[in-house]
């Protein structure tokens, strides 16, 4: 939007409250400021465009409704996709667009374009910015031409009433769990860890023996048969909840557990999973025992319960209790007694 209505000539209409001077420079009309017609027809194209954004928003509804979740399509390039996903993205997606393609085109073609000047002032606002305020409002609404496009108007008002259903109707997927299965608190609080699993490394999938592991030194682990278990589901889940690190460290440093005797010979394992929002950790500061998170500078002391020692953390690192095998393998003893990962509502 310009600062000015169209004139004739420049500067020959004076100045009033809320416009900036015309800039002395060659202005060319276009065919919109000169032809009605033109100006009808640019009308009906950001109308249009306003419209289909509202049957589109409407298509995003049916289709949510309608397409079942477990359909697939085959798309060029993608290969076999989910329907539901496919045809919600391509409807919101172009309804969205248009919206924004519509005003694009209304600025470009019925909006003022004028060229105008506009001089430097003290940043201190004088007496009169509330009354300049208003008066520049009044000039953009008239300049905009929002009262007097009523095609561009009622569209634009329709297309932007319907835009927030999908929105709103999407929050239906954050939990549709089916009556009987557990809630999401739930899923997150059980991993593949349980008593006498093997530690191995990660990504090598080699396990563990307590010599291994020097004093300060640490290992990024997970659970042997993760690899089996991300084939079977299809997806990393699994990883996300089990990752751990081992650590090693003087027993005599350690002065606190979430558990009585959790560690083995003064190496402990506690979740990979910083308890924030959820970044992967592995910094690790062998004189403090302390474990930094990257993202947001987190801090837990290993030495003492995982306990947060700085940063917004709002929960200590949960500990994985551990021991060996027969063979003299590290493996764990149980399930983490905490849920790992981030902190939300539901865990209080």
């Amino acid at each position: 939007m310009s600062d000015v209505t169209p004139h004739d000539s420049h500067g020959s209409e004076p100045e009033r409250l809320g416009y900036s001077p015309v800039a002395d420079v060659p202005h060319a009309l276009r065919m919109t400021d000169t032809d009605p017609k033109a100006a009808r027809r640019a009308e009906r194209q950001v109308a249009a465009m306003f419209l289909l954004s509202m049957l589109l928003t409407i298509a995003f509804v049916v289709a949510y409704i309608a397409i079942d979740k477990t359909t697939t399509v085959y798309i060029p390039v993608f290969g076999d996709v989910g329907a539901s996903t496919f045809v919600l993205g391509l409807t919101l997606g172009a309804a969205i667009f248009l919206i924004g393609a519509g005003a694009i085109q209304w600025a470009k073609k019925l909006m003022p374009d004028v060229e105008v000047v506009q001089d430097r002032h003290e940043l201190a606002s004088p007496a009169s910015a509330d009354e300049e305020a208003l008066a520049n409002y009044e000039r953009g609404k008239s300049e905009s031409g929002f009262a007097r496009y009523k095609l561009i108007r009622r569209t634009l008002i329709g297309a932007m009433a319907l835009f927030p259903i999908p929105l709103v109707l999407m929050l239906r997927d954050l939990w549709t769990a089916p009556a009987g299965s557990p809630s999401p608190a739930d899923l997150l609080s059980v991993t593949l860890w349980h008593d006498g699993l093997r530690i191995v490394t990660d990504p090598s999938l080699m396990p563990i023996r307590p010599e291994d592991l020097p004093i300060g030194g640490l290992v990024s682990a997970i659970p042997e048969d993760l690899e089996e278990v991300q084939e079977l589901e299809q997806n990393m889940n699994a990883r996300t909840k089990a990752a751990i690190i081992l650590v090693r460290m003087a027993p005599s440093d350690i002065r606190a557990q979430q558990g009585d005797g959790w560690d083995y010979q003064g190496i402990v394992a506690y979740s990979k999973i910083c308890t924030h929002v959820g970044c992967p950790i592995a910094l690790y500061e062998q004189r403090t025992h302390h474990l930094l998170c990257p993202c947001h500078q987190s801090t837990f002391d290993l030495a003492d319960a995982g306990n947060v020692v700085f940063g917004p953390a709002a929960r200590r690192m949960p500990q994985l209790p551990i021991g060996v095998d027969e063979e003299g393998f590290l493996v764990a003893r149980s399930d983490f007694a905490e849920p790992v990962g981030p902190s939300f509502w539901e865990r209080g």
